[in-house]
């Protein structure tokens, strides 16, 4: 009986030291980030993808230039990309609650969001423009919004910006398209919104077009959580890829030099 005993707890032992060096083995084979491949760690990319060229649904998958920046970054950092799509005003309340691991959204670095957000060097430039209707406009200039009904998207650095006019009618919108599309109903007397999204929706609306003069000049970066582990390591990619072409390649792909 004695005999019995014994031989049924070292088979015990014996599982569960087996089970034990299973299990360490499994972690270590899950956690591997050498490849960005099947296995490899995912980073999460908050964006809003109605933001032509820098983001935009083709084929059901997002593309644009974010999104192949992003993906160049996580390849030589040997991480899995994973794109959320979400509404603008949410990108920056999901990378500090730590449901993405950064934002690039064609995102500008301001005063009043690097009170919430790191963000990386400057990948882009752009500038903030007017659309108005091509006839009959009230506005001419900058100085004539001052008074105007202005339409922007909720979140953008055109919505901080227009804000500093008491006077404006300020209209917000989830959508620059819907921006966009109030303009030309005759909701709002203009649209302030980015230079190159701007482009494409004067290109696909008759009846409306871009001012002249730009209305501010701003710099793209990638924002992450306050001293995220993550800022160096993808400043060091991105300088890496700035140096050797990939990035000024992704942005004359979609908007030529």
């Amino acid at each position: 009986m004695k005999r019995i005993l014994s031989i049924i707890l070292a088979v015990a032992i014996l599982a569960t030291t087996a089970a034990v060096f299973a299990s360490c083995g499994g972690n270590a084979d899950t956690s591997s980030k050498t490849e960005s491949g099947e296995g490899a760690k995912e980073l999460h990319m908050a964006t809003n993808a109605f933001f032509e060229p820098y983001e935009f649904y083709e084929d059901k998958k997002v593309v644009g230039i974010d999104p192949e920046i992003a993906q160049a970054i996580c390849d030589k950092l040997g991480y899995k990309l994973v794109i959320d799509d979400m509404d603008f005003d949410a990108i920056i309340i999901s990378v500090t609650s730590g449901k993405a691991d950064f934002g690039m959204a064609g995102m500008t670095v301001t005063e009043d969001r690097l009170k919430s957000v790191d963000f990386t060097d400057s990948y882009a430039t752009s500038t903030q423009v007017i659309i108005v209707p091509e006839e009959n406009s009230k506005v001419a200039n900058a100085k004539d919004l001052e008074k105007a009904s202005i339409g922007v998207q909720l979140g953008t650095t055109g919505d901080i910006y227009v804000s500093d006019f008491k006077e404006a009618k300020i209209e917000r919108y989830k959508k620059g398209a819907d921006a966009v599309l109030a303009l030309t109903k005759g909701k709002v007397d203009a649209v302030v919104i980015d230079s190159e999204p701007a482009k494409k929706f004067v290109e696909a609306n008759d009846g409306i077009k871009i001012l002249d003069e730009p209305f501010t000049e701003e710099e793209y970066a990638i924002c992450l959580a306050k001293d995220s582990e993550l800022t160096e390591k993808i400043n060091g990619a991105l300088k890496e890829l700035k140096e050797d072409g990939t990035v000024k390649k992704i942005i004359d792909k979609y908007i030529g030099d």
